[in-house]
């Protein structure tokens, strides 16, 4: 079951009993999404570009998204959004988050009204935004298609250390086009020496309320 916990900046999470954990920082979850995946990953890559290609892993709330959608949007970017989720969360459970008053209208509705499809294929919302959530875990995922970024948003080490193994790490980082980046909240000499195996150059950034610092890494040429 998943419970609507406020969080310090007076957005909305959720709290997944089953896993033990909440989808986003209980310091901001609207922050911690804009300051991790916005600001150091969706602003760092699109610079001077007209296209951009998102893997997210961990589609939750649709919450990175949405935001990634908006940015894309006003600056007159084409984003092509994929995010995996093994255990999508209902229609109903994403409208009780509040999200909706974080974009304009017309995003949230193209969002809500084709996220049910978008988990069966990849759905068209607008001219410049396509979405698609595989529901599969990252282990299963398979593509041909290589991506200019990935958004690593899974659950913490704590409490899914299987999505923090060398093995899985390297299959995400598999997905990404050469000079692609990959971003997370996390950072962890595990994680660094992982990413770094894979063939990346290791940048520490500031963290996001609550933490000291995050990952953000770029796949060398």
């Amino acid at each position: 079951m998943n419970i609507i916990t406020p969080t310090a900046d007076g957005s909305n999470t959720l709290y997944n009993e089953t896993i033990g954990e909440h989808y986003h920082s209980k310091h901001g979850a609207l922050q911690e999404s804009k300051h991790v995946f916005i600001d150091a990953g969706l602003k760092f890559v699109s610079a001077d570009r007209s296209e951009i290609s998102v893997l997210e892993v961990g589609f939750g709330t649709g919450l990175n998204f949405i935001l990634s959608f908006e940015y894309c949007q006003a600056n007159h970017i084409k984003l092509n959004y994929t995010s995996i989720e093994a255990f999508p969360l209902t229609c109903e459970v994403i409208e009780q988050t509040g999200y909706s008053g974080y974009v304009p209208e017309g995003i949230w509705s193209d969002f809500i009204t084709n996220y049910p499809n978008a988990l069966k294929a990849p759905q068209k919302l607008t001219t410049l935004c396509a979405l698609e959530i595989p529901h599969t875990t990252l282990a299963e995922y398979q593509t041909d298609q290589k991506f200019d970024l990935i958004y690593y948003d899974a659950f913490s080490v704590q409490h899914q250390p299987e999505m923090w193994s060398d093995e899985i790490i390297a299959h995400a980082c598999s997905f990404l086009k050469p000079g692609g980046t990959f971003v997370t909240y996390a950072i962890t000499g595990k994680l660094k020496r992982a990413v770094k195996a894979s063939g990346f150059t290791i940048e520490k950034l500031p963290g996001a309320p609550g933490k000291r610092e995050m990952l953000r890494a770029v796949k060398e040429m």
